[in-house]
């Protein structure tokens, strides 16, 4: 079953009037981890329970980004759900998801660009959580810093949720993509982060080897050096369960 990451990149690529062909495409990608057929990394995926949601709200070609860690997130949270965003358009089942009563929406940005009266840096205990009904779901903007900006300014429909607002003492160590602003995380840093605040511990650190193991497969590929697949990220994986 396909998750939802990888439903909406194949409804976006549907909907393109060319093919997208991303750099690095010419030996054939595994179009289950977009990775170089020769690194793919599918016999890692890891299984394991979580209670929270993720919730992506993508750029217009994010989902179609061999790169992109929002696939990430979705490869290890079950719950994760993933839309593409347009200013002038919203799908229905986006608003109807934060309304959903088993859910307790976060919206995860910069306190600097909320109102004070929205933020909130921690979150409630997990018991709490569970003696209210309602599992915290993490609606994290994946896109360029630019797109993200615009998406948490020109989306009523994000306004009336508390704005999470992370505060983590180490820089980010993504890779695949260079950033002026170095204090930035990608999208799975934030949502393990986000994991980590809710009681997720396991999920968080799971996440956190599958970025790492995804992004030594991609750079090892792009860059045709050596790939130490005994690393212990590797290692942690190849102890658990897989997916399938």
């Amino acid at each position: 079953m396909k998750h939802a990451v990888a439903r909406l990149r194949a409804t976006r690529l549907a909907a393109s009037a060319k093919p997208f062909v991303a750099r690095g495409s010419g030996p054939g990608r595994c179009p289950g981890c977009r990775l170089a057929a020769s690194h793919c990394v599918c016999a890692l995926r890891p299984s394991l329970p979580v209670n929270a949601g993720v919730c992506l709200i993508m750029g217009d070609i994010e989902a179609l980004k061999p790169s992109n860690t929002g696939w990430l997130v979705a490869d290890v949270v079950p719950d994760t759900f993933a839309f593409g965003w347009a200013r002038t358009a919203v799908d229905p089942a986006l608003p109807a998801l934060l309304a959903d009563p088993q859910w307790q929406p976060w919206l995860v940005f910069p306190a600097e660009y909320a109102e004070a009266r929205r933020v909130v840096t921690q979150l409630p205990a997990p018991e709490a959580s569970a003696a209210c009904g309602r599992r915290p779901l993490f609606v994290v903007l994946d896109g360029t810093w630019s797109e993200a900006r615009k998406m948490f300014r020109k989306s009523p429909y994000l306004d009336a949720l508390p704005v999470l607002s992370l505060h983590l003492a180490e820089a980010s160590s993504y890779r695949l993509r260079r950033s002026v602003h170095g204090h930035h995380l990608c999208t799975a840093e934030v949502a393990a982060a986000c994991l980590a605040l809710a009681g997720e511990g396991a999920a968080a650190e799971v996440l956190g080897d599958w970025l790492d193991v995804f992004s030594a497969h991609y750079l090892s590929a792009k860059r045709s050096v050596p790939l130490d697949r005994d690393s212990p990220a590797h290692q942690r994986l190849q102890s658990m369960p897989a997916s399938g």
